[in-house]
């Protein structure tokens, strides 16, 4: 279910859900890797718009988790959308309620339509600002097309930037 799709509904079987993989997902800044539930906004945390992984960052560089496509850039700059090599959609939403910032805080590095490699520089947020003015410094990394079959595993906990086999699809 993609993001554009997110109220149609369509039963997969189970050969088309073994088709759905996504390979080389990284962390996709320093910080910690925290389960959605500790998400402070329950569009994300109650996972309405997919399952994924948070991050809490400790210098405010994003990088892409994945090899793809960038698909969208809010001109509020606070979340870019993804599409993987393997046709899976990826928003990375960068704090909570930071659209009411209206750009304040946040540098983007890419362009809608770039290639980008999985580590490629994506991002900054400025945690401290954002801190102060914002819910909270929170990044959700949401797979938005993610079927139901399909969930995330992690490794919680604090993770260096493009770390490796912390984050899978099962």
């Amino acid at each position: 279910m993609g993001l554009f799709d997110f109220f149609k509904k369509k039963k997969e079987t189970v050969e088309e859900c073994n088709k759905v993989e996504l390979k080389g997902i990284v962390c996709p800044t320093n910080g910690e890797i925290l389960e959605l539930s500790e998400v402070p906004d329950e569009v994300f945390s109650q996972k309405m718009m997919g399952d994924g992984f948070a991050v809490k960052s400790n210098d405010g560089i994003f990088v892409s988790p994945v090899s793809g496509t960038v698909e969208m850039i809010f001109d509020t700059k606070h979340a870019i959308g993804l599409r993987s090599n393997d046709n899976i959609e990826i928003l990375v939403h960068m704090g909570i309620d930071t659209v009411n910032l209206n750009g304040k805080g946040f540098d983007v590095f890419v362009n809608v339509g770039d290639k980008v490699k999985s580590g490629d520089r994506l991002a900054k947020m400025d945690v401290e600002y954002i801190k102060e003015n914002a819910k909270s410094d929170i990044t959700p990394v949401i797979f938005t097309s993610l079927e139901d079959c399909k969930s995330v595993k992690l490794i919680t906990g604090q993770a260096k930037v493009k770390e490796e086999n912390r984050i899978e699809l099962v």
